[in-house]
């Protein structure tokens, strides 16, 4: 079932996973491809992407271990960053939105986000930043949902 949806009388399918500290969609498409659609999907929902790191590429460098193709990206939404930093000054410790793309297995990948509410909900009683919080949220499962989709 794609695009959410389903047959007469089924229940539509949610192929987004949560956790307590994020959510995830499986991707049917090869890693650099999932990669690049991901940043593209970020950018439709006011990401840029910062930073890239290649966790394959560092393990096999630093500890001569191989791993699966796996790379974080830092995602930053710039008006959303501006208003939480304003509202609490060390809130960059919390920053950027990290989202990972990992290969599952050849063909198959995985995206997943950071719960900026798990996140940004460590910091208390402060409104602004829920309001944040909550921005960067449906930003970042909508960026997401339109992976699995094929958006």
């Amino acid at each position: 079932m794609r695009h959410g949806v389903a047959a007469p009388g089924l229940p539509v399918e949610n192929p987004m996973k949560d956790t307590r500290y994020g959510f995830s969609v499986p991707v049917q498409a090869p890693f650099e491809e999932t990669v690049v659609r991901a940043t593209e999907a970020l950018k439709a929902q006011g990401f840029g992407v910062l930073t890239t790191i290649d966790v394959q590429q560092t393990l096999k460098t630093k500890l001569d271990r191989d791993f699966r193709k796996y790379v974080i990206l830092g995602a930053c939404n710039p008006p959303l960053a501006d208003k939480a930093l304003h509202a609490e000054l060390e809130v960059g410790l919390l920053l950027p939105c990290n989202v990972v793309v990992y290969e599952a297995e050849p063909g198959t990948c995985v995206v997943s986000a950071m719960a900026p509410m798990a996140a940004l909900g460590i910091i208390g009683d402060n409104p602004a930043v829920a309001e944040v919080a909550v921005e960067a949220d449906r930003r970042l499962r909508t960026a997401l949902g339109t992976l699995e989709s094929g958006a």
